[in-house]
């Protein structure tokens, strides 16, 4: 999606001290993002959030529970209005809304599911970013693995794709990866 920038895999809304996949206690698995506000609102994301799961079956556990983490009043409002909207159209939603206060990274080999599963787009991530950190902040890491996911369009992909480090090989494996997706998500 254009605008954004990163993301991160991790756990929130819970009080276990540094959770991990193995001991999560009361936390739930969650997504980070970091976004461009002028390219893209956060109504958007929350568009995003909404189209990516099933709010009406209830989680078997916290760990997988459906939450939106709002940052502060006006994310929360918006999240409101979104959960009413969906509960219009769908009836009950298993979504709760708690005010953001921590979040947690998880471990490594959960960052960027669908690039690590492209293993030779991730060789050439990993040349380089040989830093696990680097490449979960990787601005065009998160973009691919948008890209891979079935987010975005062919022409977003094309203005950016020489801004990704890659090779020319590279970069064709990452278009016939995407283009046989009709229909992607935006």
């Amino acid at each position: 999606m254009p605008g954004v920038i990163r993301t991160r895999v991790g756990y929130a809304g819970g009080t276990t001290p540094d959770p991990t996949y193995r001991r999560i206690g009361d936390h739930t698995e969650t997504l980070q993002i970091d976004y461009d506000p002028t390219m893209l609102r956060y109504e958007d994301l929350l568009d995003v959030f909404w189209s990516s799961h099933r709010p009406t079956s209830p989680a078997y556990s916290r760990q997988y529970a459906s939450i939106i983490f709002p940052h502060d009043e006006e994310q929360r409002a918006a999240a409101e209005a979104s959960r009413t909207r969906m509960e219009s159209v769908l009836g009950r939603v298993h979504t709760n809304i708690v005010p953001f206060s921590r979040f947690s990274v998880a471990e490594d080999y959960h960052q960027k599911y669908r690039l690590r599963g492209a293993r030779s787009l991730m060789a050439e991530f990993a040349e380089m970013y040989p830093d696990p950190a680097d490449f979960r902040e990787s601005t065009a890491a998160a973009r691919v693995n948008g890209y891979l996911d079935g987010w975005g369009d062919g022409a977003a992909l094309e203005a950016e794709i020489d801004g990704y480090g890659l090779s020319e090989d590279a970069k064709d494996r990452l278009r016939d990866a995407v283009r046989p997706r009709r229909g992607l998500r935006v």
